[in-house]
């Protein structure tokens, strides 16, 4: 079994609480003292950073809404100055003005850490030859998977996304052996493959990453049989740092969250109130050690669960299962919840 950080990501429970607390705490009392917002916001209620001096006082902390970020735009939520970002990334803005989120360099190690981790647990290694067949620019996914796969050693195609002929092209010249890309483009590709005539088993192909959409079992099966690949999916919001949140390994039962670096609760959506433990709230989500930007209780509003019991693969960090939509985009047929994703699970 391949980790990137054993030490980290086989670490006792007992001895991961402790440091999830320790970091907690160190990153409530930063926020409270380098981020205007966050000052305003525990001031507000009376709430004080010594109040929270274990993970039972995650629930005094307030939640933060991605409107809190536009209502900030663009530096609002910054805790640094200028001269320690090093990086802008934004999402793409399409209700309004995009949400801007920022870098230091710490922030930008962290980053590729978690990214190294997810891409290791899927399979790769320094040997590999990816194809980053995300768009590159102000979106997160592409920037934050090449410098995951650069820290592992593997080399990196940044191909950028369209222009689908000549991303086959290359994946069949250059030895593409793992594709990093949408769910929606890499079906797409493998339709391309076999519209143009070649023979997926003359590509070196072995590995898919697919992130930035939910995604349903069927899809990573269809992608597995027509790509000749392991298909694994992974996990991240720009506004917590972009991809690297959480990945699946090739035991591909359900994506180990990155639990040093984020605390994770699972929320009933109308109460706000914690739901056991492998039943389907909203997730939440509190990063832990950033420094342009600290987020306190990220409400995502995506719908999942944590998964009981332990991983085969060894690593003692918890498992979020595939989600299942969110709850923006539920829809209530004769009292029903259905989510899209459920549709493109027959569909498939």
């Amino acid at each position: 079994m391949k980790y990137f950080n054993e030490k980290i990501e086989t670490m006792p429970k007992e001895e991961l609480r402790a440091l999830q607390e320790r970091k907690l705490i160190e990153t409530v009392r930063y926020a409270y003292g380098h981020s205007p917002f966050y000052k305003k916001k525990f001031d507000s209620i009376g709430l004080k950073p010594e109040d929270i001096s274990t993970l039972d006082d995650l629930k005094k902390i307030p939640f933060t809404v991605k409107t809190d970020l536009r209502d900030n735009y663009p530096y609002g939520f910054n805790a640094v100055g200028m001269d320690k970002i090093v990086r802008i990334h934004a999402s793409s803005g399409t209700s309004g003005k995009p949400t801007v989120v920022t870098y230091t360099d710490n922030d930008l190690e962290m980053w590729s850490e978690c990214v190294a981790r997810l891409c290791t647990m899927a399979g790769v290694d320094k040997s590999d030859i990816a194809q980053v067949a995300f768009g590159y620019g102000l979106f997160t996914g592409a920037l934050g998977l090449h410098q995951g796969l650069e820290k592992i050693g593997a080399t990196v195609i940044p191909a950028s996304s369209g222009n689908t002929e000549r991303q086959i092209m290359l994946m069949k010249d250059l030895g593409t052996t793992v594709l990093i890309a949408t769910p929606s483009y890499a079906l797409y590709i493998a339709e391309m493959i076999e519209k143009l005539g070649y023979d997926i088993k003359d590509f070196k192909l072995r590995i898919g990453l697919f992130g930035s959409e939910a995604t349903s079992v069927e899809m990573h099966k269809e992608l597995e049989r027509r790509l000749n690949i392991v298909s694994t999916d992974n996990y991240g919001l720009s506004e917590l740092i972009g991809p690297g949140v959480a990945g699946e390994c090739l035991e591909k039962n359900g994506m180990h969250i990155n639990e040093d670096c984020f605390l994770v609760e699972v929320l009933d959506p109308n109460t706000l109130e914690p739901v056991p433990e492998g039943e389907y709230g909203e997730l939440v989500i509190t990063a832990l050690g950033k420094e342009a930007m600290p987020i306190l209780r990220y409400r995502t509003k995506d719908i999942t669960r944590i998964l009981p019991g332990e991983c085969a693969c060894g690593r003692t960090f918890r498992r979020l299962d595939k989600f299942h939509g969110r709850t923006d985009d539920m829809l209530i047929i004769r009292g029903v919840n259905v989510f899209p994703s459920q549709i493109e699970g027959v569909l498939m």
